[in-house]
């Protein structure tokens, strides 16, 4: 069976540039199948968008990544219009893209997280809200967009004046040394452990998506046990925060405990992408992925 898919890309957060790579790769994989794609770069003006998603489309690709795309925002439009839409659903987007929020509720279900608080952009300037090392993080970005390591008060230059466009309150978090580790959750279905190794100082935005920055290795080296602990907090993170279609949990592992760091639930599909990696790894081609997403698109009633 073919679909007409509309696929939302690009758009205008500070991930625009990775998001219209996964959404030319998505419109590819799904003009290959012989689908009837009607690629979408998404702006500001949504009467614009209206009209372009007209006629109906039987689904709609969300690529978009970061605010607004990820966010719920999106969502809650494509929930008014009725037109069923990848990924996860308006609240459980927002509650993923909204750090504390999502820590409190992993908490709340005993999934382990770092110690962390919220604080005015002053009060961390000040350098005595944690003892280093610590991250700095916007309360609602992806991507590692604006994530600062504070080892030294020196560091804090990366959130003085217009070095922060993040809004003036930031999430500060106890740094956990430690492998780098993810899980795609597909459905109910967590499919692997990647671990990720980089030579820059974590696993940033260059390290996620420019060629050659990272390496990942499938299975990740891990005890067999520490792997279905880690499986089994991802699913139970993308179920507390009431996910839906393909996520990606990403952890830290300090010795032998995992500490979940965040979900995204708008994982890239690009290239060097995780999530991609992981299908194939179970043997679920790249074109069998997207078009998975796309039978299990829905909106919320």
């Amino acid at each position: 069976m073919t679909y007409h898919v509309a696929v939302l890309m690009g758009g205008w957060s500070a991930e625009r540039e990775v998001s219209l790579v996964s959404g030319a790769a998505v419109s590819q994989s799904l003009s290959d199948g012989g689908n009837r794609v009607t690629s979408i770069d998404v702006q500001r003006d949504m009467g614009a968008l209206m009209t372009r998603l007209y006629p109906r489309p039987d689904a709609l690709f969300n690529a978009l990544h970061g605010r607004f795309g990820e966010d719920g925002c999106v969502q809650g439009l494509m929930d008014i219009l009725e037109i069923p839409y990848t990924h996860s659903g308006l609240l459980a987007s927002a509650l993923a893209m909204d750090k504390p929020m999502a820590k409190r509720l992993f908490t709340e279900v005993g999934i382990p997280v770092a110690e962390h608080k919220v604080v005015n952009r002053e009060e961390a300037l000040a350098g005595d809200v944690m003892a280093p090392p610590y991250v700095i993080k916007p309360l609602n970005e992806g991507s590692s967009v604006g994530v600062v390591i504070i080892r030294d008060t020196q560091d804090l230059d990366a959130i003085t004046g217009d070095n922060w466009p993040y809004g003036t309150q930031v999430m500060v978090e106890k740094y956990i040394p430690g492998k780098e580790l993810c899980v795609a959750v597909m459905g109910d279905r967590a499919l692997a452990v990647t671990e990720i190794e980089t030579d820059r100082d974590f696993y940033d935005y260059d390290a996620k998506y420019v060629d050659g920055e990272s390496k990942h290795t499938i299975p990740a080296r891990l005890d067999k046990s520490i792997t279905e602990r880690i499986l089994e907090l991802a699913c139970l993170a993308h179920k507390t925060l009431g996910c839906r279609g393909v996520s990606r949990a990403d952890f830290r592992l300090d010795g032998d405990e995992p500490y979940l760091l965040e979900i995204n639930t708008q994982p890239g599909m690009t290239p060097t992408s995780l999530v991609p990696e992981q299908a194939a790894h179970v043997g679920i081609s790249f074109n069998d992925l997207v078009t998975w997403m796309v039978e299990n698109a829905e909106y919320d009633r």
